[in-house]
């Protein structure tokens, strides 16, 4: 009987003890679980936490990226707009330089007037004491001169050009050959005549006929006969070689030189 109850005891013992540990077995494998779950919730949000990081790195090296491009065309704009700033200073130094030329040349316009007029009376006044040679051509040219300086039409500068040209005109009679034809009194009769030009060292005439020569002495201001045995033949000759139909030789020509003092 003793017996009996105590292997029902040791049975009930067993029972119980197997009941303690399922049950804490149980819990165990809840509570397993349960720190299963937060590891995984704790990773889904560290792998979050990564997606962001790694958006936020690609966000921040896209915005260097765009820094540095943005910082060249910055300092490429300081070279331009200091190249352009030198550009400007040397136009705006240009500008005044052309304002003070423009005002010295208002200056110069106003006396360069005065200047034509008086370089016209000194040619005029030159042909007239001059050799008296293409005299019509060269006064009707100190005419047109005078009617252009009254004209509003014309600038100043060209004024001034026309009476240089007119002045290098008269210089190259000074170096010119050449035989014009005209009348002259001779005698008290008017007579055509060839004339003979050689710079203006010597200017003769000679008669259609070739009966009558004479050269302009610039001294007295007046035609000098000449011998027509000495100089006839040479007058001729020059006539024919300034009309270029003979060839070009020597000629005795008469020439007025200087009286000594």
């Amino acid at each position: 009987m003793t017996m009996h109850r105590l292997k029902n005891a040791l049975i009930a013992a067993l029972v119980a003890t197997g009941t303690l540990f399922g049950a804490a077995a149980a819990v165990q494998a809840n509570n397993l679980n349960a720190i299963l779950e937060v590891g995984e919730s704790r990773n889904e949000a560290a792998r979050e936490s990564q997606v962001r990081i790694d958006r936020l790195a690609d966000e921040t090296r896209d915005l260097l990226t765009d820094y540095k491009a943005v910082m060249k065309q910055v300092d490429g704009l300081k070279v331009y707009n200091a190249r352009l700033q030198r550009q400007i200073d040397n136009q705006l130094r240009r500008i005044d330089d052309i304002e003070e030329s423009i005002n010295e040349v208002t200056v110069i316009q106003r006396q360069m007037t005065p200047l034509v007029i008086r370089m016209i009376d000194s040619l005029e006044q030159f042909i007239k004491l001059d050799v008296p040679f293409n005299l019509e051509e060269r006064l009707e040219r100190i005419a047109f001169l005078r009617n252009n300086v009254d004209r509003s039409d014309l600038a100043v500068a060209e004024k001034f050009r026309q009476v240089l040209e007119a002045y290098n005109i008269e210089l190259q009679y000074g170096r010119g050959f050449d035989t014009y034809s005209d009348a002259i009194e001779i005698n008290g009769s008017v007579r055509e005549v060839d004339f003979l030009r050689i710079g203006r060292i010597s200017l003769v005439y000679q008669s259609t006929d070739g009966n009558e020569s004479g050269v302009w002495n610039n001294d007295t201001r007046s035609w000098e006969p000449l011998d027509s045995g000495d100089y006839a033949a040479e007058i001729r000759k020059g006539v024919r070689i300034a009309n270029r139909q003979a060839t070009i030789d020597l000629l005795n020509m008469p020439v007025h030189a200087p009286e000594a003092e």
